[in-house]
């Protein structure tokens, strides 16, 4: 790693712990020490949070990618606190209620802009966490770049985006103008250790929690090839018969196929971990494994390389994610408390923008010194999607139910 890479937008005097620390240490404690990571244990992953002691919320989701990201990208040659930091920060800019409340509030904040969760991602770690005035937390270059999922600003037709216009300026000290939109190495594997760990998890969660069975799936060729055309319209380019292709040879795997039968049981739990523990780690291992096949054995980092997934892993995986829309957040979008979730954050969304006394003592000075009715609406999106899921239900009884 280089100085270049190791600047912050924010000069800080020199730090001399006595203990050596490296600046991407720093990042790191930086990102654990925070307020919004602290803030991720009450925000729902897909099933709401603190509904089931077992179901995974943001905050145990983002300690796993994390790990996978650290272990994925040490093998490689990356930074291992880089990547730890990018597996950490990762959904920082998600708002209550998961991806439905980043649907809702993209929805009501389409005057300033629109909302997505990586390009509030970037809002915190620059400007609205509480470490360093104007910087946000202050991250290194490197972390900040490896944080970046997205890295191009709102384009027609595409839903997800890394950057706000107004964040223009830090996303463009963060990258250099050369790089287009091609993501760092570490970046890279941030986003894959995210596409295993949820995959893989939401399917344990969703057996675990009776929403989702693969019996059907061994049993019925019919549903078989419901879930491929499921696939093959959400997650991947693939066409419906190479997935075909790849579920057959993952149902038949000898760690897939006996969670067929779970029950809840204490050996039923060992199996379906068995199973989550084996599918995380032959994903990982394939991209480490395909990456050096491409690139060599010498570490790599930053633009060095770019992370290669193989065909069949990279179905099994948009398989996964496909089982979990359809049989677990499919029926769960159906709940009548799913409408009540987009309701609420949209009607605080105006409160707040009607009576901005409501914002809180961070939000409400620059609410004030907003130039134009796009930039104090924007502070109102900060200040909702920084809320926990129980804070939101509780604000919009106080702000909204309560005057009704």
């Amino acid at each position: 790693m280089t100085a270049f890479d190791a600047q912050r937008w924010i000069p800080e005097p020199t730090k001399d712990s006595g203990y050596g620390r490296t600046p991407y240490q720093r990042d790191r404690a930086r990102v654990l020490h925070s307020a919004g990571f602290r803030r991720l244990a009450a925000k729902t992953q897909v099933h709401t949070a603190g509904s089931d002691d077992f179901l995974r919320t943001r905050l145990t989701h983002s300690l796993e990618v994390a790990q996978i990201s650290r272990e994925m990208g040490a093998r490689l040659g990356c930074d291992p606190d880089v990547v730890d930091v990018a597996g950490l920060a990762h959904d920082l800019g998600h708002p209550p209620f998961g991806h439905n409340g980043e649907t809702a509030l993209d929805q009501v904040a389409q005057p300033c802009g629109g909302f997505e969760g990586n390009a509030q991602t970037l809002r915190v770690l620059t400007r609205l966490e509480a470490k360093v005035p104007g910087g946000g937390l202050n991250l290194t270059r490197a972390s900040l770049d490896a944080c970046s999922k997205y890295p191009w600003p709102r384009k027609p037709g595409t839903r997800k985006f890394g950057i706000y216009a107004d964040d223009r300026p830090v996303f463009d000290w963060m990258r250099p103008g050369d790089l287009g939109e091609r993501r760092c190495l570490e970046a890279q594997v941030m986003d894959w250790a995210d596409d295993v760990a949820y995959s893989v998890h939401d399917v344990e969660d969703g057996v675990h929690g009776g929403y989702l069975t693969l019996r059907p799936l061994l049993d019925d060729p019919a549903e078989r090839a419901e879930l491929c055309a499921d696939v093959a319209a959400t997650y991947s380019d693939e066409p419906a018969d190479a997935l075909a292709a790849a579920l057959d040879q993952l149902l038949a795997d000898p760690a897939v196929a006996p969670v067929a039968d779970y029950d809840g049981t204490y050996s039923a739990q060992v199996t379906l971990k068995r199973m989550t523990s084996i599918l995380t780690g032959r994903f990982v291992a394939s991209a480490v494994g395909a990456t050096q096949s491409r690139f060599g054995t010498e570490p790599v980092r930053r633009y060095d390389a770019d992370l290669i997934v193989p065909r069949t892993v990279r179905n099994q995986c948009a398989l996964l994610k496909g089982m979990a829309l359809r049989y677990v957040m499919r029926s769960r979008a159906a709940e009548g408390w799913y409408e009540q979730q987009r309701t609420i954050l949209v009607e605080l969304v105006d409160a707040l923008t009607r009576t901005p006394e409501g914002l809180d003592v961070v939000f409400r000075p620059l609410y004030e010194m907003a130039e134009s009715d796009a930039a104090a609406l924007r502070v109102v999106i900060d200040q909702v999607a920084s809320l926990t899921d129980p804070a939101a239900v509780a604000w919009h009884r106080t702000l909204v139910a309560a005057r009704a």
